[in-house]
């Protein structure tokens, strides 16, 4: 039975990790995630959960901790945000080459310079290739839920790879909604009780974590890491669907949104997602057949399922709220290679908006959109990257 309450996306989060009871959390704060672990510590303090709570002297050191007591034997969590995330950029690929499956809660901020608190996606796509899987949420419901499965999606036992679960900061970690909690004994049966795989404190059975392995073998350690990530997709289609039995609440690879007859739509994530949902209506009202689609797994990328979603649109504009200085944005760089599998169609433009937690407007949605609906009428692309938002 659901509980229904008013909380910010943070506590959500943070009552998410509680449920799971982990062995161990390594904590250090940095804006905006800070919150999620001051909660999580006052968990520990109360007695609510079994945890180890570690407090470090970086984010380096954080998920440092992190990789010694996952490879211990112990289920693990952290969280993070911005220059956090890339504080512990060295430890992140250690984490993914050993195969632990910690989960961390990402806080989308911007990376510096210049220094700024707010959201935008530069921390997470910075971190796409670092063999974490990587799940995003449009609102504080999506970020526990996500962290819920989460669990069970590193954990599997033919996956065991870390998970973050992106959500933007403060539009996402601080503002409250309407949520609904699953009660304390649903939510840990779903988790289930950790296994430990190869742990490193089973004496009788020795094991080496990150050896030096040079020309000979890496490159057939590393196909392998790929081939594991690759597994990934049906893993969570799996833990979805048991996830919808025991919530009602459904959840894929993506979302698409009134795609099926669309002829322009938007790919866009997180909390812009809402905003754009509500543009994309009302040019179904005005008989514009728009559409919208919002992935949630983004690492590993469902490049077949995102191209057969778009199949059938004229045009597509990819939103990317962070930037790759001299290319295309990093979501649209997935869309254009998913797209190649069609043979390179439909027409695809890129938008770069909100960076530094600039607000996204409906106006923002209405401007792409429209320009959307004249290319789909035939009209020329007058720029494939542009930024949207930006004072003159």
């Amino acid at each position: 039975m659901a509980k229904v309450v008013a909380v910010t996306g943070n506590e959500a989060v943070a009552n998410a990790l509680r449920q799971a009871n982990p062995d161990v959390c390594a904590a250090y704060p940095i804006t905006p995630a800070t919150d999620i672990m001051q909660r999580f510590s006052g968990y520990v303090a109360d007695g609510l959960v079994k945890t180890e709570l570690i407090l470090v002297e970086s984010e380096h050191s954080a998920m440092s901790a992190c990789v010694g007591a996952s490879a211990a034997g112990g289920r693990v969590i952290t969280a993070t945000s911005s220059q956090g995330l890339a504080l512990m950029w060295e430890i992140l690929f250690i984490a993914a080459g050993d195969r632990l499956p910690i989960v961390m809660p990402l806080v989308n901020r911007a990376l510096s310079a210049p220094i700024n608190i707010h959201a935008d996606h530069s921390d997470g796509m910075g971190a796409r290739d670092t063999g974490w899987v990587q799940l995003w949420s449009e609102n504080a419901q999506e970020a526990y839920d996500n962290t819920l499965q989460a669990f069970r999606i590193a954990e599997h036992m033919d996956i065991r790879l870390p998970v973050m679960v992106c959500l933007d900061g403060f539009i996402i970690s601080h503002c409250i909604e309407r949520l609904e909690y699953l009660e304390d004994d649903e939510a840990r049966r779903f988790i289930g009780e950790y296994t430990p795989l190869h742990p490193l404190l089973d004496v009788e059975h020795p094991v080496s974590y990150g050896p030096l392995i040079l020309s000979d073998l890496y490159m057939e350690y590393k196909r392998v890491q790929h081939e594991v990530m690759a597994g990934v997709s049906k893993i969570v289609l799996d833990v979805a669907a048991e996830f919808e039995r025991i919530s009602g609440r459904k959840y894929g690879l993506f979302e698409s949104y009134r795609l099926d007859d669309a002829e322009i739509a938007l790919v866009i994530l997180n909390s812009a997602a809402g905003t754009a949902k509500d543009t994309v209506d009302e040019f179904r009202a005005r008989g514009i057949k728009a559409g919208l689609l919002k992935p949630r797994l983004f690492r590993p990328f469902p490049y077949q399922g995102v191209a057969d979603a778009l199949k059938t649109v004229k045009a597509v504009c990819v939103m990317d709220r962070a930037d790759s200085f001299g290319g295309f944005g990093p979501m649209h760089m997935e869309i254009a290679s998913a797209l190649m599998m069609n043979g390179g169609k439909p027409a695809l433009i890129n938008k770069i908006y909100g960076l530094g937690g600039r607000d996204f407007l409906p106006e923002h949605a209405e401007h792409v959109l429209s320009e959307l609906n004249d290319i789909a009428k035939g009209g020329k692309v007058r720029t494939f990257k542009e930024y949207i938002g930006v004072k003159e």
